[in-house]
């Protein structure tokens, strides 16, 4: 039997998790191992969130007065919130990958923005370009203008060489 002052360090804990975050995804982890959930806990870790097998009514007390309250009627079953610290697309990403993967568990909603997320929408945020790829794909809209230039630039004097070298050649036969 848990005592109530380790009750309240838990709940402390994942208060501290919920105050940083930008993202909490709900998932079913009924099925997984030990491992399983250590190797998803090192892929959101990696990704700059983290992954907590919690007791629903220490959830419940811990989401109370922020801005994800909200979670409160998904948080029913074997539950794990999965958080999001850097950004709200990799977590989801990771945790549907790894669900896509095992074949085992379940995204039961999200809370992002304090919007209620359904499990369709987090899957569709998923999907969502992160924010590297997003940063990755702007600088090359950022590039390309310059890329075209430069290759323009170059075309324009390999023409001019070519041109001078047809007459150095016409003038020497």
């Amino acid at each position: 039997m848990a005592t109530k002052a380790f009750k309240s360090e838990k709940i402390d804990a994942l208060k501290s998790k919920i105050e940083k975050a930008q993202v909490a995804i709900v998932t079913e982890y009924k099925g997984y191992t030990v491992e399983e959930i250590t190797s998803l806990r090192r892929a959101l870790q990696k990704d700059g969130g983290d992954y907590t097998v919690v007791k629903n009514t220490l959830a419940k007390i811990a989401v109370k007065d922020t801005p994800y309250e909200i979670l409160t009627e998904k948080l029913t079953g074997p539950i794990a919130l999965a958080f999001g610290y850097n950004d709200p697309v990799s977590p989801a990403k990771a945790v549907s990958k790894f669900i896509k993967d095992t074949k085992k568990g379940v995204i039961i909603g999200a809370a992002l923005d304090g919007k209620l997320l359904t499990e369709e929408e987090t899957k569709a945020l998923a999907n969502l370009p992160s924010k590297e790829e997003l940063y990755a794909k702007m600088l090359g809209c950022v590039n390309s203008p310059a890329t075209g230039i430069v290759g323009s630039i170059n075309a324009v004097m390999a023409q001019l060489t070519r041109a001078m070298a047809a007459v150095r050649d016409q003038k020497a036969a």
